[in-house]
């Protein structure tokens, strides 16, 4: 059912009227004090870590050990190091840590279900994730899924939860205690070697093993460039972000077939063609069709949303981005991250360059399923110098904090944070990554990724993508108000 023009304009007068999630250096914003865009070369050392009454933990502090600066009081362990910890079975710990989430284990352990991005053909990778027996999807390729165990008193144990997949970047947690592992990526079979399509959405158990045994796309979820995917718990519809350029991606919805009840492996179960895949396509107040969600240059800007039908999913000769003509659907650049909270879902486009109408460093948006509006709630204006510490750029993966706004990880130019967003619009460090994989003369810092909170809300997890660590951080963490 299309969302008429005069349902619209009722629903956007009740959803613009809250504040912005988030404000930053750069960032167009409602909350009161927010900086414009144009603001950047007067921004002061208050200004990007906050005053000592504000928001957040105050200023980070350089680590002796050249991994993590943090605030004071606070501190990171080392769960997992590619190339350096090992998996039960003696292999080692897999690179290019991504997409994380954690689940309440048995006995006070914690679970985290960690994505590992590896692209292309496996032996260009040194630590490409082991073809443990009956977890193999395609043996050609190198990523895949461990599944991490935190036990009590620091003991960590780690295994393979799936195999022979290719560049699992995000994914997303169910309702239902799982975690949907996405490939960003489009090869089919003869690529890289590779022996049977890639571009799909793949379930793990962190609890069970043998649920875990023969892999099987969900190929009703669409083919194309996965970056993260939702599922709504009260309509069961899945949403799922594309990563993608030349044209740039969308934000797809599945509507589940009638009669579907989700559950622990019932996605495998579902017929390839099952359900309704649909990308999303975006109307101004004044029922203007929106081509791209950079036209978006204030923060509290709202669209409407209309659904339309994808096609081919699968993508046989074409990809889903590209069966649309200009008019059809709304698109953005580097849509990433998103997470569920607060009724709906948050939505990450990281940047946007000379493809994109408008040019900015990151927007968080959210989108409201009762009301189908998608609203600008982070906005960050092209950050003028990305190796100065302070300023931010390229948000990524997110998480919804458990003391209020959103952690943010930063994956953009130069320095890399994982910084905080309250809900009256301020931005603080949480982290900065002080791992150099450059040189002195040249340094270069990998993004971080898989931001999420354990389940009691006390330890936050992030990785470094680059080499692969995954860390764990604690402190004094308080409401942020």
């Amino acid at each position: 059912m299309s969302l008429t023009r005069r349902d619209f304009a009722r629903r956007s007068a009740a959803t613009g009227a809250g504040v912005a999630l988030a404000g930053s250096v750069g960032a167009l914003a409602t909350a009161p004090g927010a900086l414009a865009a144009t603001d950047t070369a007067d921004v002061t050392d208050a200004d990007r870590h906050g005053p000592a009454d504000g928001p957040g933990y105050g200023p980070l502090r350089a680590d002796p050990a050249g991994i993590l600066a943090l605030p004071a009081g606070f501190s990171y362990k080392v769960i997992t190091y590619s190339g350096k910890t090992k998996l039960e079975s003696g292999e080692f710990t897999p690179s290019n840590h991504d997409g994380t989430a954690t689940f309440e284990g048995p006995r006070g352990t914690t679970l985290l279900v960690n994505n590992h991005e590896l692209a292309g053909a496996r032996d260009k990778w040194p630590h490409p994730v082991p073809l443990t027996e009956g977890l193999v999807y395609d043996p050609a390729a190198a990523g895949g899924c461990t599944v991490v165990e935190v036990r009590r008193g620091g003991e960590v144990a780690e295994w393979v939860g799936i195999a022979g997949t290719a560049t699992n970047c995000a994914g997303g947690s169910t309702p239902w205690g799982t975690w949907l592992t996405c490939e960003e990526t489009e090869d089919k079979a003869g690529k890289n070697g590779f022996t049977k399509d890639h571009g799909y959405v793949f379930e793990v158990d962190p609890y069970d093993r043998r649920a875990n045994q023969a892999p099987k796309p969900i190929k009703a979820l669409g083919r194309y460039a996965h970056e993260a995917v939702v599922i709504d718990p009260k309509r069961g519809h899945a949403f799922l972000t594309e990563d993608a350029s030349g044209p740039n991606g969308l934000l797809y919805r599945w509507v589940p077939p009638h009669g579907f009840k989700h559950g622990r492996g019932k996605l495998a179960t579902l017929a390839d063609d099952a359900g309704v895949l649909q990308a999303f396509k975006c109307f101004d107040s004044g029922g203007r069709f929106v081509d791209d969600l950079s036209r978006a240059t204030k923060t509290g800007t709202v669209y409407g949303v209309d659904w339309v039908d994808v096609p081919d999913r699968d993508a046989k000769t074409v990809s889903t981005r590209k069966q649309f003509k200009d008019g059809e659907i709304t698109r953005a650049r580097k849509l990433e991250g998103m997470w569920w909270g607060d009724g709906g879902a948050y939505i990450v486009s990281s940047f946007a360059r000379d493809e994109s109408p408008v040019q900015h460093d990151g927007q968080v948006w959210f989108y409201d399923p009762k009301r189908r509006t998608l609203t600008l709630k982070v906005l960050l204006g092209v950050n003028p110098d990305p190796s100065q510490d302070g300023a931010l750029d390229g948000p990524d993966n997110i998480t919804v904090s458990p003391y209020g706004g959103l952690v943010i990880a930063e994956d953009g130019e130069g320095v890399q944070h994982l910084f905080g967003a309250t809900e009256r619009g301020r931005t603080y460090p949480i982290a900065r990554n002080d791992l150099n994989i450059g040189t002195e003369e040249e340094p270069e810092y990998s993004e971080f990724t898989g931001v999420t909170f354990s389940p009691d809300g006390r330890t936050l997890y992030a990785n470094i993508q680059t080499p692969g660590i995954m860390l764990a951080i604690t402190g004094p963490w308080k409401r942020q108000r």
